[in-house]
């Protein structure tokens, strides 16, 4: 489903401020795979979800989504294929707007039909709205006239999951998606995400910095650290790791022990 050969990317290369944010990064996902990343700050978790975005172009290597060579195709035209949540509530929702317009946005913006953007939302698509609101177990399918500004932030997070999976993508990015949430809300966000992206077998990268779903989420864990996949592990091997195995292997791989005391700290 998706495949990334020796993606590499240096931000100002030449002057003091180079950075090497991915070197030859290869990665291979499987249909349905669902993988969870895990790496200290500057590891180049966020760089490459950028990357397999379009948000830049990689300095080397090649993309290819479904069979589909992506390497030069632009953010805008991959994200009709693509879902992403940010760490941010606010980032994925358009607050002056109501729960019902901003899922008929979501909606509209995956059509393949040229003229999408000036349809009009049907009562069957409202009521399709409101059966995949009712899944959340939220209440906001009473809630469809409000604006979404009103909201809690575990609230629009479930929402801005909704919006990027009601027309299952491709491949869907969570770049820490609970981590602005107190405890008892990312757990509930989480265990949304766990079943949407297994009632619609979509193909998710996840990163967290809390080791324990990192082992207990998916089927595949990758450990990055400056800008490379020291470590990816998944079936049979990884059923049986505990976090301090997966801190030891990140050593191993890395050379080094993980610094993060965000990491350290969640489990």
């Amino acid at each position: 489903m998706l495949y990334l050969n020796n993606v590499s990317k240096t931000f100002n290369p030449g002057t003091v401020n180079e950075k090497k944010a991915l070197e030859s990064v290869s990665l291979h996902l499987e249909p349905g795979d669902f993988v969870t990343i895990v790496g200290s700050n500057g590891a180049g978790k966020s760089t490459l979800f950028n990357a397999i975005a379009g948000a830049f172009f990689a300095d080397e290597g090649s993309i290819t989504l479904a069979g589909e060579d992506i390497t030069f195709k632009p953010e805008y035209r991959r994200s009709r294929e693509m879902g992403r949540l940010f760490q941010d509530p606010m980032r994925g929702t358009a607050p002056n707007m109501t729960i019902e317009e901003n899922l008929a946005l979501a909606y509209l913006r995956t059509a393949k039909h040229q003229n999408a953007f000036f349809s009009r939302t049907t009562k069957e698509d409202r009521n399709f709205f409101r059966d995949q609101l009712a899944m959340l177990d939220m209440g906001l399918e009473d809630r469809m006239k409000q604006p979404v500004g009103l909201l809690s932030g575990g609230q629009r997070q479930a929402l801005t999951l909704l919006m990027a999976t009601m027309v299952p993508p491709k491949v869907l990015l969570l770049d820490e998606h609970t981590a602005a949430l107190d405890p008892g809300t990312a757990g509930k966000v989480l265990k949304i995400t766990r079943e949407v992206v297994e009632r619609n077998n979509i193909t998710t990268l996840m990163v967290t910095h809390n080791m324990k779903n990192a082992l207990e989420l998916g089927n595949r864990t990758i450990m990055m650290d400056s800008g490379r996949i020291v470590l990816d592990i998944g079936g049979e091997e990884r059923k049986g790791l505990t976090v301090e195995d997966l801190l030891e292997k990140f050593r191993a791989g890395a050379g080094k022990a993980l610094d993060n005391d965000r990491i350290l700290l969640s489990h």
